[in-house]
């Protein structure tokens, strides 16, 4: 008589993951609430900042021939706007000559910067050449640099444009570098073992995992353009917002100036708030610490 030998299989019980899961839902839903923090939220602190000023004008704690309050910055942005000046123009015109000086200086900034962090990122060659003229170029003031401008290309567009350019420039060429040098080359290998040339390693491995600091980069130069048009339309300006605080300080109108600052602060915010969309989009993937 022949006695069966074959394996008996306990059954084992599935495993509870019910407990777990009621575990997840509430941070789920805790950060589910942070998320929905609406996007306005952030124009609190501005505002809050708005109505301490008012309250510290209405009071009399700060001069209004030193600091304008912000009912009266109001009333003359609405008449910049209505009224069309002889010394000033309107402050749509301003505000129009401003931004096509930003976007044509920065593009071509931004542009140059990419390049070269991209060249000076991938090669040690590159990085020889290239890193030493750009940290020299980091150093140098903008002011110091207009006269030399001056001289060498006039009064036109050609100095304002190359100092906005300048300036956007450097930011976004220190966070390229930064970003591509600490990819992990696990990740270059990889791609190479799958049958990718350089230009398509650089594409779809290099690029997207220095997309963060790209992204960071790209805030601060922003920022750093901003700055750099303000200093650039002291030169002969005919129109623009620098050419209005360059009229207001010769007339000695504090609240057109003022007029002209919150102006730049604001675009400021809106092309932040324009990046940071931008970079919640394009980071998706990534787990953030606070979310």
């Amino acid at each position: 008589m022949s006695i069966s030998t074959a394996p008996v299989i306990a059954s084992t019980p599935a495993p509870d993951v019910e407990p777990a899961a009621r575990a997840e839902r509430p941070a789920r839903a805790a950060r589910s609430r942070q998320r929905s923090i609406p996007g306005w939220c952030r124009l609190l602190s501005p505002i809050a900042l708005l109505v301490l000023w008012q309250i510290a004008s209405a009071t009399g704690a700060v001069s209004p021939q030193k600091v304008p309050s912000p009912v009266d910055v109001w009333q003359t942005a609405i008449r910049l706007i209505t009224t069309d000046s002889p010394a000033y123009g309107t402050l749509q015109g301003a505000l129009v000559a401003s931004l096509e000086r930003m976007a044509s200086g920065f593009a071509l900034g931004a542009a140059v910067a990419l390049v070269f962090a991209v060249v000076s990122g991938l090669s040690r060659v590159g990085e020889t050449i290239v890193d030493p003229l750009m940290q020299m170029l980091r150093t140098i003031p903008l002011f110091g640099l207009v006269p030399v401008f001056i001289v060498w290309f006039g009064i036109g567009q050609e100095p304002k444009l190359l100092l906005i350019a300048l300036g956007a420039g450097i930011p976004l060429y220190l966070n390229t570098f930064a970003g591509i040098r600490s990819v992990d080359p696990k990740f270059v290998e990889a791609g190479r073992v799958l049958g990718l040339n350089r230009l398509e390693v650089l594409r779809h491995v290099v690029l997207p995992g220095a997309l963060p600091q790209i992204l960071v980069g790209l805030r601060q130069s922003l920022g750093a353009a901003w700055l750099s048009l303000v200093v650039a339309e002291q030169l002969n300006t005919k129109a623009g917002l620098g050419f209005l605080i360059n009229q207001a300080t010769q007339f000695l109108q504090n609240d057109v100036i003022f007029v002209a600052l919150i102006v730049y602060t604001i675009l400021g915010l809106i092309t932040d708030w324009l990046v940071r969309i931008a970079e919640r989009r394009a980071l998706a993937w990534r787990r953030e610490l606070v979310n």
